[in-house]
């Protein structure tokens, strides 16, 4: 068996390369990762007629370009939401799928509680850029978790265009059609990582309803983690073990046929 190929995509704030360092360090060299920056940051603002599937194609793209007809993917928050409209639309083109708490998993079997809180990220759309991050975090997170004060000095300059980014995945989320029927066929190994101190309303739900999709679904907690201090940048080993046992279960599995 060869080298491992996996394929990471980031969430809608930290860039790839510092959002998956760590976790590729601990993955060592026989994993060959590639971690790819959303499309939606290349200019100052969002592309017009940004989606979803905007993000498929710029996987598909860097894929066909390293030659890998097949690889593991593995995407977190926003990214993690692509990662589940790629295994709709591109399923032959996957080992198996890893879901680092999406930030939406589609419009079927909401909770109640679920779209209470999907109206609060309605409402604070439209605060100016700093409020709208701190509502923003405070919403991902369990109500009784503490969050760090902003770093001290000026922020990085890639920080300006988040904020118009979080929109455009929200916006998007509102009309994008996730195929329930069609992620339901996909019958590789699909693993969700879920932090204990994350919003259950949100990425519980999440983690809950796609038990009822996909064939060969497992869900590991993270317990003293959240989704703004995650398991690939604060447990990286711990998360590469529970990785590398996935990946070659699916290797196992398509090697077999």
């Amino acid at each position: 068996m060869g080298a491992i190929r996996a394929f990471f995509l980031p969430g809608s704030v930290l860039p790839a390369a510092p959002a998956y360092m760590d976790l590729i360090k601990a993955l060592g060299p026989d994993v060959d990762a590639f971690a790819k920056d959303l499309d939606l940051y290349e200019a100052d603002e969002p592309p017009p007629g940004w989606s979803l599937d905007t993000e498929l194609d710029g996987v598909l793209r860097e894929a066909d370009a390293k030659q890998w007809d097949t690889f593991h993917l593995v995407g977190y928050s926003g990214g993690g939401a692509a990662a589940l409209a790629f295994a709709a639309k591109h399923p032959e083109r996957l080992l198996n799928l890893t879901l680092l708490e999406p930030a939406w998993a589609g419009d079927w079997d909401w909770s109640r509680a679920h779209s209470r809180l999907w109206k609060r990220f309605e409402e604070i759309k439209s605060l100016p850029p700093k409020q709208f991050m701190e509502a923003f975090t405070r919403l991902s997170v369990r109500p009784d978790v503490v969050l760090p004060p902003p770093p001290a000095g000026d922020p990085p300059p890639w920080m300006a265009k988040r904020p118009a980014g979080i929109r455009a995945f929200l916006r998007d989320f509102e009309k994008y059609h996730l195929d329930r029927e069609q992620l339901s066929t996909f019958a590789k190994p699909v693993l969700f990582v879920l932090g204990g101190l994350s919003n259950p309303d949100q990425y519980g739900d999440i983690a809950d309803r796609l038990s009822r999709v996909f064939r060969d679904y497992r869900v590991e907690v993270f317990e003293d983690r959240h989704h703004f201090d995650p398991p690939h940048r604060i447990e990286p080993e711990r998360l590469a073990t529970v990785l590398k046992q996935h990946w070659n279960r699916a290797e196992e599995i398509n090697a077999a046929g």
